[in-house]
């Protein structure tokens, strides 16, 4: 018998640098970045023939010093975008539960896709106070301030709002740089001009095409980041 203590492990530096490399391949497992941005992709493009063969609803028409302007509700493509997202969050949870379980590994996307359905019923909100509200301003356009929130609280900006949740679950810098500059494309529109003199009732096309095309490039793009990442 000896009274020499003996280790009970090995370098306390090396367990801790272990654990942390076996995390971070845990975390990269779970990472399915590519899912969400498809499927909100291929919503985004499904608006567009929405808007293209239906028609907004006018009232209270008045002619101004720069033609006629009225009240407009698109009655179609906004119960499109909030059923059509509600359906996205739904396929995108078990998409990821789908994957987790192919991996032998637990997934937190449910923040993510409660975080996503929260925001479009907060935009479903906003807007039916603004019709309760009877369209304040009217027949001026509202201020910057309140047209920038209107973008944020549109279907399009309540995506990027529900990304940044995403980028924070899977701790992705990258996640976070292209959906801050997905949501600069939605706030401060950016088309180059394309679409001018199609007509009202392809108006919407060119900004959801750039939209929905920012999306599909990050879903390719991530895909391939991550079968480059990928633990072996």
């Amino acid at each position: 018998m000896t009274a020499d203590s003996v280790p009970a492990g090995g370098d306390p530096r090396r367990l801790l640098a272990d654990a942390r490399a076996l995390a971070r391949r845990v975390r990269l497992a779970q990472q399915a970045t590519w899912l969400p941005l498809l499927v909100l992709a291929l919503v985004t493009f499904g608006a567009i023939p929405v808007y293209r063969f239906t028609q907004p609803v006018l009232s209270d028409c008045q002619t101004t010093a720069t033609g006629e302007v009225c009240k407009a509700w698109f009655q179609a493509a906004q119960f499109y975008w909030w059923a059509a997202l509600l359906l996205a969050y739904v396929v995108i949870a078990g998409g990821y539960l789908r994957i987790a379980r192919a991996r032998g590994l637990g997934t937190r996307v449910l923040p993510y896709v409660l975080t996503g359905v929260g925001l479009v019923v907060l935009s479903a909100a906003a807007t039916a106070v603004w019709s309760i509200l009877n369209h304040p301003y009217y027949p001026d356009a509202p201020p910057a301030s309140v047209q920038l929130l209107f973008r944020l609280l549109d279907p399009t900006g309540v995506i990027g709002l529900a990304l940044l949740m995403l980028a924070w679950l899977e701790r992705r810098v990258e996640l976070l740089v292209f959906t801050l500059g997905y949501l600069a494309v939605v706030l401060a529109p950016i088309n180059f001009g394309w679409g001018v003199g199609w007509g009202p009732n392809w108006a919407f096309a060119p900004q959801l095409a750039i939209n929905g095309g920012l999306l599909l490039l990050g879903s390719v793009g991530f895909a391939l980041a991550q079968r480059l990442r990928r633990p072996r």
